[in-house]
């Protein structure tokens, strides 16, 4: 089987035909990840039995995705600790005024759609696929409703989506599994600290609410947290691998540590309607005392139910919380790579599937830049057919004569790269995403001419 039909053996849609065009779908568009549908499509017939597969109500964006989520659970089974990374995103379709059913986002005036996900990733920061997806097109905003919105149950609060997140991640991922859930300031949300949860299931969130804290759970004294963290004594440094953002480049940062555990008091509304109460977690404080002229210092300040006893302890929150990168690049990869915002489709829920479809895409994207960085020896027979990296081989090295064995998965992949316009100096690292869905583009129509030309030569 192709790498789509074993990915999406577990897939119901109904109708077996249905199935494996779904399947011939994600294959064309995994093929040219950033070409237009017209251009991604191997035929016209294709083409238009892609829009017709998005328009079909009949198919629901739960079901696209749902033996992904059955193979995503299948590979966290191969890991003792998995990260369940959550994060909000917004879709953009202002570009496309005639689309149906699209709602306000951040921007003023802009219309899209917003988009909570989680992914899981392994310990090592390979990811391992997405485990849900929840869309949704926001009612025109209201002014004068903030102190009103911030009473009301979290039921019904956009914010609840966390916490179902959560719960999903908890049901779906066995409890002989240790799931992490792993949040960026926006998840910085009480109910979601003292949501049930179950064995081998903890947080790891960065703080973003200046919350009052005690030391000890009866203490008299009430201290805000970020002074009362602060007032912990240094316990070491540790120099940590700093992402590329829009904002700054690449570096290495080296970062004080401090951690504690404080009680977190309830806020105000909560305490008041007697739902919630006090609870314990630890808090790790990393800052960058020294920070590079003109860059702005790195500071996170994380609230985790992870032990955190010592040293090693922290830093380890620390790698974990640097994972959280990895769901930032899969939003980069649907939007920039997919280019899924440029896409013109009649409706929002076209518009949904379509996001489904392109899902699974920038994540076997994602998968392959950072599998072949943790496991670069694997072979490569797992991820290209045979026609695919005998044609990669022979164009690299300028050859008609492929090696008897496949290389090795790492090697292959740099050579996509090197397609898409790496360089592979010996201070370049390891390529990008970027880069690799270039080189998978032109690999695509490298591999079509090999496989036509070895077939007349067959013939001959």
């Amino acid at each position: 089987m192709s790498w789509a039909e074993e990915e999406l053996k577990d897939t119901d849609l109904g109708d077996r035909r249905r199935t494996q065009r779904w399947v011939q779908i994600v294959e064309d568009l995994m093929a040219q990840p950033t070409a237009s549908v017209p251009q991604a499509s191997r035929d016209h017939a294709a083409m238009q039995g892609m829009y017709e597969f998005w328009a079909n109500r009949r198919i629901r964006p739960g079901s696209i995705l749902a033996g992904h989520s059955a193979r995503t659970v299948e590979r966290c089974l191969e890991h003792t600790t998995v990260l369940s990374i959550q994060d909000t995103t917004e879709l953009d379709f202002s570009a496309h005024p005639g689309t149906r059913g699209l709602g306000p986002i951040s921007r003023p005036e802009a219309l899209g759609l917003k988009v909570h996900i989680t992914l899981c990733s392994s310990d090592a920061g390979v990811p391992l696929g997405n485990v849900q997806t929840t869309v949704w097109a926001r009612e025109k905003l209201r002014r004068g409703r903030g102190y009103r919105d911030r009473k009301a149950a979290i039921e019904t609060k956009e914010s609840y989506r966390w916490l179902e997140h959560q719960a999903a991640s908890q049901k779906r991922i066995p409890d002989t599994v240790e799931v992490i859930t792993i949040t960026d300031r926006e998840g910085d949300i009480y109910d979601l600290f003292v949501h049930p949860r179950r064995a081998n299931s903890e947080l790891l969130i960065r703080a973003a609410q200046n919350r009052n804290t005690k030391r000890e759970a009866y203490a008299d004294d009430v201290i805000p947290l970020f002074e009362a963290i602060q007032q912990s004594p240094c316990q070491g440094h540790r120099r940590l691998e700093l992402q590329r953002t829009p904002h700054r480049e690449p570096r290495q940062a080296t970062l004080s540590v401090r951690y504690a555990t404080l009680w977190l008091q309830p806020p105000q509304t909560h305490a008041q309607a007697g739902r919630l109460s006090a609870i314990a977690l630890q808090v790790v404080l990393a800052e960058e005392e020294h920070p590079p002229a003109g860059e702005p210092a790195i500071r996170w300040l994380l609230l985790t139910t992870l032990p955190v006893n010592s040293f090693e302890e922290a830093c380890r929150c620390l790698d974990r919380y640097s994972c959280r990168w990895l769901i930032e690049r899969y939003n980069y990869v649907l939007k920039s790579g997919c280019r899924l915002e440029a896409l013109q489709l009649e409706t929002a829920e076209r518009l949904e599937r379509a996001l489904a479809t392109y899902a699974i895409v920038a994540w076997r994207l994602l998968w392959l830049t950072y599998e072949a960085r943790v496991n670069p020896e694997g072979s490569v027979a797992t991820v290209l057919a045979e026609h695919e990296w005998q044609a990669l081989y022979c164009t690299i090295h300028q050859t008609t004569d492929p090696p008897p064995e496949p290389p090795s998965m790492g090697q292959c992949i740099r050579w996509i790269a090197q397609l898409g316009g790496f360089l592979g100096r010996k201070g370049d690292g390891n390529p990008g995403v970027k880069t690799l869905w270039r080189g998978l583009q032109r690999l695509n129509d490298i591999a079509a001419t090999w496989q036509l030309l070895r077939g007349k030569g067959k013939e001959l």
